[in-house]
Protein backbone atom coordinates (compact mmCIF):
# COMPACT_ATOMS: atom_id res chain seq x y z
CA UNK A 1 0.00 0.00 0.00
CA UNK A 2 1.71 3.24 -1.26
CA UNK A 3 -0.76 4.73 -2.81
CA UNK A 4 0.42 8.23 -0.65
CA UNK A 5 2.95 8.60 -3.42
CA UNK A 6 2.28 9.66 -6.83
CA UNK A 7 3.54 7.38 -9.70
CA UNK A 8 5.95 10.05 -10.79
CA UNK A 9 7.38 9.95 -7.46
CA UNK A 10 7.04 6.14 -7.24
CA UNK A 11 9.00 5.99 -10.26
CA UNK A 12 11.97 7.73 -8.69
CA UNK A 13 11.66 5.51 -5.66
CA UNK A 14 13.04 2.49 -8.12
CA UNK A 15 16.21 4.22 -7.80
CA UNK A 16 16.37 4.00 -4.17
CA UNK A 17 15.81 -0.01 -4.49
CA UNK A 18 18.13 -0.09 -6.84
CA UNK A 19 21.09 0.71 -4.65
CA UNK A 20 20.05 -0.32 -1.57
CA UNK A 21 21.77 -3.77 -2.15
CA UNK A 22 25.14 -2.60 -2.50
CA UNK A 23 24.17 -0.15 0.44
CA UNK A 24 23.00 -2.78 2.61
CA UNK A 25 26.31 -4.68 2.45
CA UNK A 26 28.50 -1.62 2.57
CA UNK A 27 26.69 -1.13 6.51
CA UNK A 28 26.79 -4.94 7.68
CA UNK A 29 30.54 -4.75 6.44
CA UNK A 30 30.64 -1.57 9.11
CA UNK A 31 31.54 0.98 5.93
CA UNK A 32 29.55 4.09 5.80
CA UNK A 33 29.74 7.23 3.42
CA UNK A 34 32.35 8.94 4.68
CA UNK A 35 32.23 12.07 7.08
CA UNK A 36 33.41 15.52 6.56
CA UNK A 37 36.89 17.33 7.70
CA UNK A 38 36.23 20.21 9.52
CA UNK A 39 37.28 22.12 6.84
CA UNK A 40 34.29 20.41 4.63
CA UNK A 41 31.83 20.99 7.25
CA UNK A 42 33.09 25.04 7.12
CA UNK A 43 32.69 25.26 3.41
CA UNK A 44 28.72 23.46 3.14
CA UNK A 45 27.94 25.64 6.67
CA UNK A 46 29.00 29.10 5.02
CA UNK A 47 27.55 28.32 1.37
CA UNK A 48 23.97 26.92 2.62
CA UNK A 49 23.27 27.41 6.11
CA UNK A 50 20.37 29.55 7.17
CA UNK A 51 22.46 31.10 9.95
CA UNK A 52 25.50 31.73 7.88
CA UNK A 53 23.52 34.08 5.79
CA UNK A 54 22.72 37.75 6.13
CA UNK A 55 19.59 37.45 4.31
CA UNK A 56 16.58 38.01 6.54
CA UNK A 57 18.00 39.27 9.41
CA UNK A 58 18.95 42.98 11.03
CA UNK A 59 20.24 44.00 13.92
CA UNK A 60 18.20 44.70 16.96
CA UNK A 61 17.91 48.26 17.77
CA UNK A 62 17.16 48.66 21.70
CA UNK A 63 18.27 47.20 25.06
CA UNK A 64 20.85 44.97 26.47
CA UNK A 65 21.62 43.28 23.39
CA UNK A 66 21.59 46.22 20.73
CA UNK A 67 23.25 45.88 18.11
CA UNK A 68 23.40 41.79 17.69
CA UNK A 69 21.83 40.91 14.67
CA UNK A 70 19.05 38.06 14.72
CA UNK A 71 15.98 36.94 12.80
CA UNK A 72 14.30 39.85 12.02
CA UNK A 73 11.03 37.74 12.94
CA UNK A 74 12.60 38.10 16.45
CA UNK A 75 13.62 41.47 15.92
CA UNK A 76 10.09 42.28 15.21
CA UNK A 77 9.18 40.61 18.58
CA UNK A 78 11.48 42.04 20.75
CA UNK A 79 10.96 45.80 19.17
CA UNK A 80 7.40 46.10 20.49
CA UNK A 81 5.56 47.44 23.24
CA UNK A 82 3.56 45.73 26.08
CA UNK A 83 0.00 44.56 25.57
CA UNK A 84 -0.21 45.85 29.43
CA UNK A 85 0.21 49.67 28.34
CA UNK A 86 -3.44 50.01 27.39
CA UNK A 87 -4.62 47.89 30.49
CA UNK A 88 -5.13 49.05 33.84
CA UNK A 89 -3.53 46.37 36.26
CA UNK A 90 -3.48 47.29 40.02
CA UNK A 91 -0.36 45.33 41.31
CA UNK A 92 -0.39 46.35 44.64
CA UNK A 93 -3.42 44.06 45.28
CA UNK A 94 -1.87 40.99 44.66
CA UNK A 95 -4.57 37.97 43.16
CA UNK A 96 -1.80 35.57 44.50
CA UNK A 97 1.21 35.16 46.27
CA UNK A 98 3.43 32.26 46.16
CA UNK A 99 6.79 31.21 46.79
CA UNK A 100 8.30 30.06 43.44
CA UNK A 101 5.80 31.36 40.27
CA UNK A 102 6.76 28.97 37.51
CA UNK A 103 6.20 29.86 33.77
CA UNK A 104 5.74 27.64 32.00
CA UNK A 105 4.23 23.48 31.79
CA UNK A 106 6.40 21.82 29.70
CA UNK A 107 9.47 19.37 31.21
CA UNK A 108 11.26 22.42 32.00
CA UNK A 109 8.85 23.86 34.26
CA UNK A 110 7.67 20.78 35.97
CA UNK A 111 10.61 20.19 36.53
CA UNK A 112 11.59 23.23 38.41
CA UNK A 113 8.52 22.77 40.05
CA UNK A 114 8.97 19.46 41.78
CA UNK A 115 12.33 20.61 42.80
CA UNK A 116 11.16 23.75 44.40
CA UNK A 117 8.67 22.01 45.92
CA UNK A 118 10.69 19.29 47.37
CA UNK A 119 12.99 21.99 49.64
CA UNK A 120 9.08 22.70 50.95
CA UNK A 121 8.13 26.53 48.86
CA UNK A 122 4.64 27.01 47.64
CA UNK A 123 4.94 26.55 44.01
CA UNK A 124 1.90 28.12 41.46
CA UNK A 125 2.72 26.98 37.47
CA UNK A 126 1.21 29.05 35.16
CA UNK A 127 0.42 27.83 31.26
CA UNK A 128 -0.22 28.70 28.69
CA UNK A 129 -2.39 25.80 27.44
CA UNK A 130 -2.47 22.65 29.66
CA UNK A 131 -0.17 21.26 31.41
CA UNK A 132 2.52 19.38 29.04
CA UNK A 133 1.53 21.38 25.99
CA UNK A 134 5.02 22.04 24.99
CA UNK A 135 7.94 20.88 22.45
CA UNK A 136 8.50 18.44 25.26
CA UNK A 137 5.86 15.87 24.40
CA UNK A 138 6.84 16.23 20.83
CA UNK A 139 10.68 15.36 21.62
CA UNK A 140 11.06 11.88 19.75
CA UNK A 141 14.92 10.43 19.66
CA UNK A 142 16.16 10.18 23.39
CA UNK A 143 17.92 12.06 26.28
CA UNK A 144 21.48 11.22 26.35
CA UNK A 145 23.32 10.24 29.31
CA UNK A 146 26.86 9.12 29.66
CA UNK A 147 25.83 5.96 32.08
CA UNK A 148 27.06 2.75 30.42
CA UNK A 149 30.71 1.58 29.91
CA UNK A 150 33.14 2.73 28.04
CA UNK A 151 31.28 6.50 28.71
CA UNK A 152 31.65 8.80 31.13
CA UNK A 153 30.38 12.38 31.22
CA UNK A 154 33.86 13.46 30.26
CA UNK A 155 33.29 12.26 26.29
CA UNK A 156 29.82 13.38 26.87
CA UNK A 157 31.20 16.84 27.79
CA UNK A 158 33.57 16.64 24.68
CA UNK A 159 30.79 15.40 22.26
CA UNK A 160 28.64 18.59 23.10
CA UNK A 161 31.68 21.28 23.08
CA UNK A 162 32.38 20.03 19.45
CA UNK A 163 29.09 19.44 18.15
CA UNK A 164 28.54 23.43 19.54
CA UNK A 165 31.78 24.41 17.22
CA UNK A 166 33.48 25.32 20.56
CA UNK A 167 31.49 28.09 21.40
CA UNK A 168 29.20 26.70 23.82
CA UNK A 169 29.45 27.75 27.60
CA UNK A 170 31.73 25.28 29.23
CA UNK A 171 30.17 25.48 33.00
CA UNK A 172 26.94 25.41 31.48
CA UNK A 173 28.03 21.97 29.23
CA UNK A 174 29.61 20.81 32.69
CA UNK A 175 26.73 20.93 34.86
CA UNK A 176 24.55 19.49 31.73
CA UNK A 177 26.82 16.31 31.24
CA UNK A 178 27.75 16.27 34.73
CA UNK A 179 24.12 15.91 35.80
CA UNK A 180 23.06 13.64 33.03
CA UNK A 181 23.51 10.05 34.58
CA UNK A 182 21.42 11.41 37.97
CA UNK A 183 18.53 12.57 35.43
CA UNK A 184 18.74 9.26 34.12
CA UNK A 185 18.36 7.11 37.23
CA UNK A 186 15.63 10.09 38.44
CA UNK A 187 13.49 9.43 35.29
CA UNK A 188 13.93 5.61 35.83
CA UNK A 189 12.66 6.16 40.12
CA UNK A 190 9.25 8.00 38.69
CA UNK A 191 8.44 5.08 36.35
CA UNK A 192 9.67 6.07 32.80
CA UNK A 193 10.06 2.93 30.79
CA UNK A 194 13.08 3.27 28.54
CA UNK A 195 13.91 0.77 25.95
CA UNK A 196 15.44 -2.10 27.62
CA UNK A 197 17.29 -5.21 26.86
CA UNK A 198 15.93 -8.52 27.71
CA UNK A 199 18.29 -8.76 30.58
CA UNK A 200 17.35 -5.44 32.01
CA UNK A 201 20.05 -3.38 31.08
CA UNK A 202 19.19 0.01 28.92
CA UNK A 203 19.23 0.34 25.43
CA UNK A 204 21.84 2.72 23.94
CA UNK A 205 22.31 4.13 20.25
CA UNK A 206 24.29 6.57 18.54
CA UNK A 207 22.66 10.14 17.96
CA UNK A 208 24.94 12.67 14.95
CA UNK A 209 27.86 13.71 16.73
CA UNK A 210 28.20 11.65 19.15
CA UNK A 211 31.63 9.54 20.44
CA UNK A 212 29.71 6.76 22.53
CA UNK A 213 26.43 5.21 22.09
CA UNK A 214 24.42 7.16 25.26
CA UNK A 215 20.80 7.90 23.42
CA UNK A 216 18.38 6.63 25.82
CA UNK A 217 14.82 6.16 24.58
CA UNK A 218 11.39 5.59 25.26
CA UNK A 219 10.19 4.18 21.31
CA UNK A 220 10.46 7.14 18.82
CA UNK A 221 7.72 9.25 21.91
CA UNK A 222 10.35 9.57 24.37
CA UNK A 223 9.75 13.19 25.05
CA UNK A 224 5.88 12.33 25.43
CA UNK A 225 7.21 9.27 27.97
CA UNK A 226 8.92 12.01 30.14
CA UNK A 227 6.38 14.29 30.17
CA UNK A 228 3.79 11.76 31.50
CA UNK A 229 5.95 11.28 34.29
CA UNK A 230 7.11 14.26 35.47
CA UNK A 231 3.67 15.54 35.28
CA UNK A 232 1.70 12.75 37.15
CA UNK A 233 4.34 13.63 39.86
CA UNK A 234 3.64 17.28 39.90
CA UNK A 235 0.13 16.43 40.16
CA UNK A 236 0.46 13.79 42.89
CA UNK A 237 1.77 17.16 44.88
CA UNK A 238 -1.20 18.75 44.71
CA UNK A 239 -1.01 20.41 48.61
CA UNK A 240 2.01 22.12 47.02
CA UNK A 241 2.60 22.63 43.26
CA UNK A 242 -1.04 24.33 41.92
CA UNK A 243 -1.76 24.74 38.32
CA UNK A 244 -2.95 27.27 36.45
CA UNK A 245 -4.03 25.95 32.91
CA UNK A 246 -4.64 28.61 29.78
CA UNK A 247 -2.97 31.26 31.68
CA UNK A 248 0.04 32.26 29.98
CA UNK A 249 2.02 35.21 31.95
CA UNK A 250 2.36 38.49 29.73
CA UNK A 251 4.70 40.56 31.81
CA UNK A 252 7.33 40.27 34.74
CA UNK A 253 6.51 42.42 37.68
CA UNK A 254 10.23 43.83 39.24
CA UNK A 255 10.71 45.90 42.56
CA UNK A 256 12.12 49.26 43.14
CA UNK A 257 15.64 47.50 43.07
CA UNK A 258 15.39 45.26 39.62
CA UNK A 259 14.42 42.20 41.71
CA UNK A 260 11.71 40.30 39.87
CA UNK A 261 8.84 40.17 42.05
CA UNK A 262 6.64 38.01 40.62
CA UNK A 263 4.04 38.42 37.12
CA UNK A 264 0.97 39.23 35.47
CA UNK A 265 -1.23 36.51 33.98
CA UNK A 266 -3.88 36.54 31.10
CA UNK A 267 -6.36 34.08 31.95
CA UNK A 268 -7.16 33.45 28.04
CA UNK A 269 -10.96 31.99 28.95
CA UNK A 270 -12.10 35.27 31.18
CA UNK A 271 -9.68 37.84 29.68
CA UNK A 272 -8.50 38.43 32.97
CA UNK A 273 -5.39 39.78 34.32
CA UNK A 274 -4.15 38.37 37.50
CA UNK A 275 -1.66 39.85 39.89
CA UNK A 276 1.00 37.03 40.64
CA UNK A 277 3.51 37.90 43.86
CA UNK A 278 6.53 35.65 44.03
CA UNK A 279 9.70 35.32 46.08
CA UNK A 280 11.40 33.65 42.70
CA UNK A 281 10.10 33.49 39.02
CA UNK A 282 11.40 30.70 37.12
CA UNK A 283 10.69 31.04 32.88
CA UNK A 284 10.48 27.28 30.88
CA UNK A 285 8.59 28.72 28.16
CA UNK A 286 10.73 26.90 25.62
CA UNK A 287 11.23 28.36 21.73
CA UNK A 288 10.67 30.29 19.29
CA UNK A 289 9.42 27.78 16.31
CA UNK A 290 6.27 29.21 15.21
CA UNK A 291 7.78 32.57 14.42
CA UNK A 292 9.11 30.70 11.52
CA UNK A 293 12.12 32.10 10.10
CA UNK A 294 12.38 32.88 6.61
CA UNK A 295 9.54 30.76 6.37
CA UNK A 296 10.40 27.42 7.08
CA UNK A 297 7.79 25.25 8.21
CA UNK A 298 8.43 24.04 12.28
CA UNK A 299 8.22 21.10 14.75
CA UNK A 300 7.32 22.83 17.40
CA UNK A 301 3.76 23.17 19.41
CA UNK A 302 1.39 26.00 18.66
CA UNK A 303 2.47 27.83 21.75
CA UNK A 304 6.37 28.14 20.87
CA UNK A 305 6.03 32.27 19.98
CA UNK A 306 8.97 33.38 22.67
CA UNK A 307 6.99 34.86 25.54
CA UNK A 308 9.21 34.26 27.74
CA UNK A 309 11.95 36.05 25.71
CA UNK A 310 10.69 39.23 25.42
CA UNK A 311 8.87 39.04 28.58
CA UNK A 312 12.47 38.73 30.42
CA UNK A 313 14.19 41.31 27.23
CA UNK A 314 11.78 44.10 28.64
CA UNK A 315 12.56 43.64 32.06
CA UNK A 316 16.47 44.11 31.53
CA UNK A 317 17.82 40.54 30.96
CA UNK A 318 20.34 39.60 28.81
CA UNK A 319 20.54 36.92 26.19
CA UNK A 320 22.60 35.45 24.34
CA UNK A 321 23.15 33.39 21.03
CA UNK A 322 20.17 34.15 19.39
CA UNK A 323 21.72 34.30 16.17
CA UNK A 324 21.71 30.72 16.40
CA UNK A 325 18.56 28.63 15.19
CA UNK A 326 18.78 25.29 14.83
CA UNK A 327 17.14 23.61 11.53
CA UNK A 328 16.44 19.65 12.10
CA UNK A 329 18.08 18.14 9.06
CA UNK A 330 14.59 15.42 8.42
CA UNK A 331 11.44 17.20 8.49
CA UNK A 332 8.51 16.17 6.36
CA UNK A 333 8.70 17.14 2.90
CA UNK A 334 5.40 15.20 1.73
CA UNK A 335 2.92 14.24 2.28
CA UNK A 336 1.58 17.96 2.81
CA UNK A 337 -0.52 17.18 5.13
CA UNK A 338 2.88 16.42 7.38
CA UNK A 339 5.22 19.05 6.31
CA UNK A 340 7.45 20.53 8.57
CA UNK A 341 7.03 17.81 11.52
CA UNK A 342 10.11 15.80 12.64
CA UNK A 343 11.25 13.08 11.44
CA UNK A 344 13.91 11.88 14.78
CA UNK A 345 17.40 11.43 14.02
CA UNK A 346 16.97 8.06 15.60
CA UNK A 347 15.88 6.68 11.86
CA UNK A 348 19.61 7.77 10.85
CA UNK A 349 21.13 6.61 14.19
CA UNK A 350 19.52 2.90 13.02
CA UNK A 351 20.91 2.96 9.70
CA UNK A 352 18.52 5.04 7.73
CA UNK A 353 20.29 7.09 4.52
CA UNK A 354 20.04 10.08 3.17
CA UNK A 355 19.79 9.78 -0.87
CA UNK A 356 19.08 12.38 -3.59
CA UNK A 357 17.43 12.00 -6.81
CA UNK A 358 19.28 9.13 -7.95
CA UNK A 359 19.24 7.38 -5.22
CA UNK A 360 22.79 8.40 -4.10
CA UNK A 361 24.23 9.10 -1.03
CA UNK A 362 25.67 12.32 -0.66
CA UNK A 363 26.23 13.13 3.11
CA UNK A 364 27.53 11.05 6.21
CA UNK A 365 24.32 10.05 8.18
CA UNK A 366 25.26 11.22 11.64
CA UNK A 367 27.15 14.50 10.99
CA UNK A 368 26.26 17.54 13.45
CA UNK A 369 22.53 18.52 12.58
CA UNK A 370 23.68 22.15 11.36
CA UNK A 371 26.32 20.32 8.71
CA UNK A 372 23.38 17.82 7.78
CA UNK A 373 21.06 20.24 6.73
CA UNK A 374 23.28 22.59 5.22
CA UNK A 375 24.09 19.16 3.04
CA UNK A 376 20.33 18.52 2.30
CA UNK A 377 19.45 22.48 1.15
CA UNK A 378 22.96 22.08 -0.58
CA UNK A 379 21.93 18.96 -2.63
CA UNK A 380 18.61 20.02 -3.34
CA UNK A 381 19.32 23.77 -4.35
CA UNK A 382 22.84 24.08 -5.10
CA UNK A 383 23.51 20.64 -6.88
CA UNK A 384 19.45 20.21 -8.23
CA UNK A 385 19.31 16.88 -6.96
CA UNK A 386 16.30 17.15 -4.85
CA UNK A 387 13.04 15.37 -5.26
CA UNK A 388 10.10 18.33 -6.16
CA UNK A 389 6.49 17.49 -4.55
CA UNK A 390 3.54 18.28 -5.93
CA UNK A 391 3.48 21.52 -4.95
CA UNK A 392 6.66 22.29 -5.39
CA UNK A 393 8.75 21.58 -2.27
CA UNK A 394 11.77 20.18 -2.51
CA UNK A 395 13.33 16.89 -0.73
CA UNK A 396 15.66 14.00 -0.29
CA UNK A 397 14.87 10.52 0.17
CA UNK A 398 15.26 9.01 3.86
CA UNK A 399 15.89 5.51 2.93
CA UNK A 400 14.35 3.82 6.17
CA UNK A 401 13.07 0.33 4.45
CA UNK A 402 17.26 -0.38 4.87
CA UNK A 403 16.33 -0.32 8.76
CA UNK A 404 14.71 -3.64 8.53
CA UNK A 405 16.78 -5.09 6.39
CA UNK A 406 19.72 -4.90 8.98
CA UNK A 407 18.12 -5.59 11.81
CA UNK A 408 15.13 -7.58 10.86
CA UNK A 409 11.67 -7.43 9.70
CA UNK A 410 9.54 -5.60 12.03
CA UNK A 411 12.07 -2.98 13.15
CA UNK A 412 10.72 0.21 12.32
CA UNK A 413 7.04 -0.50 13.35
CA UNK A 414 8.89 -1.81 16.89
CA UNK A 415 11.53 0.95 16.83
CA UNK A 416 9.43 4.15 15.49
CA UNK A 417 5.53 3.03 16.14
CA UNK A 418 4.76 6.91 16.12
CA UNK A 419 6.37 7.65 12.85
CA UNK A 420 5.01 4.71 11.19
CA UNK A 421 0.90 5.44 11.86
CA UNK A 422 1.57 8.93 11.00
CA UNK A 423 3.15 8.03 7.39
CA UNK A 424 0.47 5.03 7.34
CA UNK A 425 -2.13 7.60 7.99
CA UNK A 426 -1.80 8.74 4.08
CA UNK A 427 -1.23 5.63 2.75
CA UNK A 428 2.97 5.62 3.14
CA UNK A 429 4.59 2.18 4.78
CA UNK A 430 7.97 3.38 5.81
CA UNK A 431 8.62 0.24 6.37
CA UNK A 432 8.49 -0.49 2.42
CA UNK A 433 9.35 2.92 1.29
CA UNK A 434 11.68 5.98 1.99
CA UNK A 435 10.53 9.21 3.69
CA UNK A 436 10.59 12.36 1.81
CA UNK A 437 12.58 15.05 4.08
CA UNK A 438 13.81 18.55 4.33
CA UNK A 439 15.15 20.63 6.99
CA UNK A 440 12.80 22.32 9.52
CA UNK A 441 12.91 24.73 12.18
CA UNK A 442 13.52 22.77 15.19
CA UNK A 443 15.19 24.59 18.23
CA UNK A 444 16.10 27.89 19.02
CA UNK A 445 20.03 27.38 20.37
CA UNK A 446 19.76 31.07 22.23
CA UNK A 447 17.58 32.62 24.91
CA UNK A 448 17.74 34.10 28.26
CA UNK A 449 21.31 34.23 29.81
CA UNK A 450 21.83 32.01 32.92
CA UNK A 451 24.65 30.54 34.96
CA UNK A 452 25.07 27.04 35.89
CA UNK A 453 22.72 27.47 38.49
CA UNK A 454 20.03 28.55 36.55
CA UNK A 455 20.36 32.39 37.36
CA UNK A 456 19.49 35.31 34.88
CA UNK A 457 21.50 38.69 34.86
CA UNK A 458 17.88 39.40 37.10
CA UNK A 459 17.86 38.90 40.51
CA UNK A 460 15.26 36.65 41.86
CA UNK A 461 14.33 35.76 37.85
CA UNK A 462 15.72 32.16 36.81
CA UNK A 463 15.33 30.01 33.27
CA UNK A 464 15.55 26.72 31.97
CA UNK A 465 15.24 24.98 28.98
CA UNK A 466 15.17 26.22 25.30
CA UNK A 467 13.98 29.67 26.46
CA UNK A 468 17.59 29.84 27.62
CA UNK A 469 20.69 30.29 25.62
CA UNK A 470 24.61 28.70 25.91
CA UNK A 471 24.47 25.21 26.50
CA UNK A 472 24.36 23.81 23.34
CA UNK A 473 26.54 26.58 21.58
CA UNK A 474 25.94 27.46 17.94
CA UNK A 475 24.69 23.69 17.38
CA UNK A 476 22.93 21.45 19.60
CA UNK A 477 23.19 17.72 19.52
CA UNK A 478 20.47 15.75 19.19
CA UNK A 479 19.13 13.93 22.46
CA UNK A 480 20.44 16.93 24.53
CA UNK A 481 17.10 19.23 24.34
CA UNK A 482 15.56 16.77 27.02
CA UNK A 483 18.50 16.39 28.83
CA UNK A 484 18.91 20.42 29.54
CA UNK A 485 15.31 20.87 30.19
CA UNK A 486 15.37 18.28 33.30
CA UNK A 487 18.76 19.14 34.54
CA UNK A 488 18.20 23.32 34.69
CA UNK A 489 14.84 22.80 35.32
CA UNK A 490 15.60 21.11 38.61
CA UNK A 491 18.57 23.48 39.11
CA UNK A 492 16.52 26.09 38.82
CA UNK A 493 13.84 25.04 41.19
CA UNK A 494 16.49 23.90 43.52
CA UNK A 495 18.23 27.30 43.92
CA UNK A 496 15.27 29.46 43.31
CA UNK A 497 14.56 27.98 46.79
CA UNK A 498 17.77 27.93 48.33
CA UNK A 499 17.34 31.90 47.57
CA UNK A 500 14.01 32.38 49.58
CA UNK A 501 15.96 30.24 52.50
CA UNK A 502 18.57 32.83 52.55
CA UNK A 503 15.84 35.46 52.97
CA UNK A 504 16.40 37.20 49.33
CA UNK A 505 12.85 38.16 48.89
CA UNK A 506 11.68 41.47 46.53
CA UNK A 507 9.82 44.66 47.27
CA UNK A 508 6.38 45.56 46.49
CA UNK A 509 6.02 44.46 42.91
CA UNK A 510 5.87 47.56 39.77
CA UNK A 511 5.96 47.70 36.46
CA UNK A 512 7.33 50.95 36.00
CA UNK A 513 10.20 48.50 33.40
CA UNK A 514 7.16 48.57 30.92
CA UNK A 515 6.97 52.38 30.46
CA UNK A 516 10.40 52.85 30.37
CA UNK A 517 11.02 50.21 27.47
CA UNK A 518 8.18 51.90 25.76
CA UNK A 519 9.55 55.25 25.78
CA UNK A 520 13.07 53.73 24.85
CA UNK A 521 11.67 52.37 21.66
CA UNK A 522 9.76 55.15 20.70
CA UNK A 523 13.11 57.37 21.49
CA UNK A 524 14.75 55.47 19.00
CA UNK A 525 12.05 55.48 16.05
CA UNK A 526 11.55 51.79 16.19
CA UNK A 527 8.17 51.75 17.64
CA UNK A 528 5.91 49.79 14.79
CA UNK A 529 2.49 49.71 16.77
CA UNK A 530 3.56 45.67 17.67
CA UNK A 531 2.35 44.13 20.55
CA UNK A 532 3.81 41.75 22.51
CA UNK A 533 3.70 38.81 23.51
CA UNK A 534 2.30 36.87 21.16
CA UNK A 535 0.88 34.32 23.02
CA UNK A 536 -0.46 31.81 19.93
CA UNK A 537 0.38 32.28 16.20
CA UNK A 538 -2.16 33.72 13.94
CA UNK A 539 -1.95 31.28 10.50
CA UNK A 540 -5.60 32.97 8.91
CA UNK A 541 -4.76 34.88 5.74
CA UNK A 542 -6.48 38.26 4.76
CA UNK A 543 -8.73 37.22 2.83
CA UNK A 544 -10.12 34.41 5.84
CA UNK A 545 -9.43 37.48 8.39
CA UNK A 546 -12.50 39.87 5.98
CA UNK A 547 -14.74 36.83 6.08
CA UNK A 548 -14.86 36.33 9.81
CA UNK A 549 -17.87 36.73 11.97
CA UNK A 550 -17.95 39.69 13.55
CA UNK A 551 -19.39 38.58 16.78
CA UNK A 552 -20.87 42.48 18.08
CA UNK A 553 -22.72 42.94 15.05
CA UNK A 554 -22.79 39.84 12.82
CA UNK A 555 -22.90 39.79 9.09
CA UNK A 556 -22.22 36.36 7.29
Amino acid sequence: MQEGYTPEMLELIKRVEASRPERLAQSRAGKSYPAMSMDDRDVVLNAFHPDYSEEGRRALGIGQNQGEVYPEELVDLLESRSMLESVSVDVTQPDMETDVLVIGGGGGGTAAALAAAGEGNQVLLATKLRHGDSNTVMAEGGIQGADQEPDSPYYHYLDVIGGGHFTNEPSLVAAMTNDAPLIIEWLESLGMMFDKHPDGRMKVRHGGGTSRKRMHSSGDMTGAEIMRVVRDEARNRAEQIKVLEFSPAVELLMDDDGRCAGAILHNLETSTFQVVKAKAVIIATGGTGRLHYRGFACTNHYGATGDGLVMAYRAGAKLGYMDSVQYHPTGTAYPEQNVGLLVTEKVRGLGGQLLNINGEQFVFPLEPRDVESAAIIRECTGEGRGVRTPTGRLGVWLDSPLIDQLHGEGTVQRELPAKYIQFKRFGIDIAKVPMLVYPTLHYQNGGIAINDLGESTIPGLYAAGETTGGVHGHNRLMGNSLLDILVFGRRAGLNAAKSIAGGEVPGAPNMEHLQSYGEALADAGLDRGVLSPMILPNYATDEIRKQRWDVQSPVV
